[in-house]
């Protein structure tokens, strides 16, 4: 493929998984929110309403930064070991961001581990969408030269 229409398929894979994992963010924050911060004063350090916003933008620019390396690293290979080890590789960068940033609040380990568990979640999920739609052939595969 040239050069154009590989940018093209990087930009599509990367709306999908950005997509994909702004809208994962946004169902396990409504459910924390809803259903497991109300509980526990601890889970004060999830974002506020005021900046969901701010925080799904992120995830989003994560996902998009994730489809984009994903093309590349599994091109046409059908090795497990790469499409997991793509998906741990960027779960853990988002894991360990929060988890230096929970360090401020050192007693409250459970909501690291939620959030550590959600973010390498959101990537699986991320990844099972283009693995769809590569099969599909809504998105090429980088092509080796």
């Amino acid at each position: 493929m040239e050069q154009m229409t590989e940018r093209i398929e990087s930009i599509k894979a990367g709306a999908i998984a950005g997509c994909s994992l702004a809208v994962a963010w946004g169902i396990t924050s409504f459910g924390n929110q809803l259903w497991l911060s109300p509980g526990v004063e601890s889970w004060a350090i999830f974002p506020a309403w005021q900046r969901l916003w701010v925080s799904g933008g992120s995830a989003g620019v994560a996902g998009f930064l994730f489809g984009v390396t994903y093309r590349y690293i599994i091109r046409d290979d059908v090795n497990p070991h790469l499409k997991s080890g793509a998906v741990f590789a960027f779960g853990l960068v988002r894991v360990l961001a929060q988890i230096e940033v929970g360090l401020s609040h050192p007693s409250d380990i459970f909501p690291l581990g939620v959030m550590g568990i959600e973010s390498i979640l959101m990537f699986a999920i991320a990844r099972v969408l283009l693995d769809a739609a590569i099969a599909r052939h809504w998105v090429k595969p980088f092509s080796s030269f």
